[in-house]
């Protein structure tokens, strides 16, 4: 014969101490909504326009049939030796970079330096310089990525022996700023604070242990 239990479920702020970590735990589990990284890549593509970047895309098909054009930025995170971020682009002189950059993130020192050093040998090769930035092997990091740099002078001049590196090094450290904005984000989406305001925003309710009930 059918039997009625009756069970007395809580939110979230009713629970005790205990039992709310082991609901944050359950939630935390479940992982970020899907395409958590949307506003840091949007802002990267905003500084690299700014810095002179142009990012290759790849389709990627949508499920109504069609495809759209998706940046080449990836990353891996955020605890295993090997983590990081790269993109794919092409570089070239960006006319007031460096102040520009300025205006839109003016507290961001990396960016300020990384600027910097672009407008800087630019200059020294009177801005004639480019790059093409590639991604190789199977992992997502910095040193994943191969620059290669090139100078359009009408004379046939080459770029100046430390044009290469100073370009190498400051999209690499680009790639390093990406991976540190997208661990930031996810480790406050990922924060107490941010769990408990998810829970409690979805209305969830839990047994007095802290397992979710409905």
């Amino acid at each position: 014969m059918p039997e009625v239990i009756c069970t007395t479920v809580y939110q979230f702020p009713e629970l005790s101490d205990a039992a709310k970590e082991t609901a944050r735990n359950w939630y935390r589990e479940l992982g970020p909504h899907d395409d958590w990284w949307d506003a840091v890549y949007e802002d990267f593509e905003r500084v690299c326009d700014i810095l002179g970047i142009l990012l290759k895309t790849t389709p990627v098909r949508l499920m109504g049939g069609g495809t759209r054009a998706k940046p080449c930025i990836w990353f891996s995170g955020f605890c295993s030796q090997g983590d990081g971020a790269c993109f794919e682009g092409y570089w070239s002189h960006a006319k007031g970079g460096a102040t520009r950059i300025r205006d839109y993130a003016p507290q961001d020192a990396t960016l300020h330096s990384i600027a910097d050093r672009l407008q800087a040998i630019q200059r020294r090769n009177f801005y004639q310089l480019a790059a093409e930035v590639s991604h190789r092997g199977r992992y997502y990091h910095e040193y994943t990525m191969s620059v290669d740099v090139t100078r359009d002078s009408p004379t046939w001049q080459s770029p100046t022996d430390d044009a290469e590196e100073i370009v190498t090094e400051a999209l690499r450290d680009l790639a390093r700023w990406l991976y540190r904005q997208l661990e930031a984000e996810y480790d406050h989406l990922t924060s107490d604070e941010a769990i408990e305001e998810g829970i409690i925003v979805n209305e969830y309710t839990f047994t007095e242990g802290g397992r979710r009930f409905g």
